[in-house]
């Protein structure tokens, strides 16, 4: 069996562990970002997550040579409109961690009522091969916003995120669990399936 190297466009750990989770096959070998010299981080300036998705893969491409596979996530709040949307990477700033992203975002969310508090996630998994052709999937989580962080795993909004019917914010879900329903899990396995094994 030949295998099929792909790049993950990427230098965040969180998104490493679980995109090569979700997209493992047989003979299909997965590295990131960080293992090639002279790799850096694409700016970010598209107008949507399709657009940064691309960025981020088009320019792993560029650098490798092999195919890559960029995402690029929106958290949507329905009483803010749709923020953080496009910019929850860097709702808090440019250089802005997670934990500044989530205390700005329940600074605004403080009056909003428990039923006005839906949000959802919304993940653009892309990837594009040398030759210019592309696929691409998407994945939706619903949910609403906690009133307060809960739980240790994952990572970004994951401590304030409740998932609908559930209860519970990614945080307060195993590794498994998370995997088996997120909006990148839903995103990668629509891309998983265009991909070919090796």
């Amino acid at each position: 069996m030949t295998s099929l190297d792909l790049v993950l466009a990427t230098f965040n750990r969180g998104k490493i562990r679980e995109l090569s989770a979700l997209l493992a096959a047989p003979g299909r070998r997965l590295r990131g970002l960080e293992e090639f010299a002279g790799a850096l981080p694409p700016a970010e300036h598209g107008t949507s997550l399709l657009e940064n998705a691309r960025l981020k893969a088009d320019a792993a491409v560029r650098l490798t040579g092999m195919p890559a596979i960029a995402d690029d996530t929106g958290l949507e709040v329905d009483a803010l409109d749709g923020a953080p949307g496009l910019r929850s990477a860097r709702f808090a700033g440019e250089d802005a961690n997670d934990a500044a992203n989530v205390a700005l975002l329940l600074e605004r969310m403080h009056s909003v009522a428990p039923g006005r508090r839906g949000a959802r996630f919304r993940t653009v998994c892309v990837a594009r091969f040398p030759d210019g052709s592309e696929r691409v999937g998407e994945g939706i989580l619903e949910g609403a916003i906690a009133v307060a962080p809960r739980g240790t795993g994952g990572f970004g909004y994951d401590p304030v995120f409740e998932v609908a019917g559930m209860g519970l914010t990614l945080a307060e879900l195993d590794e498994a669990s998370k995997n088996a329903i997120s909006h990148r899990a839903r995103a990668a396995q629509a891309l998983a399936r265009m991909l070919p094994a090796g």
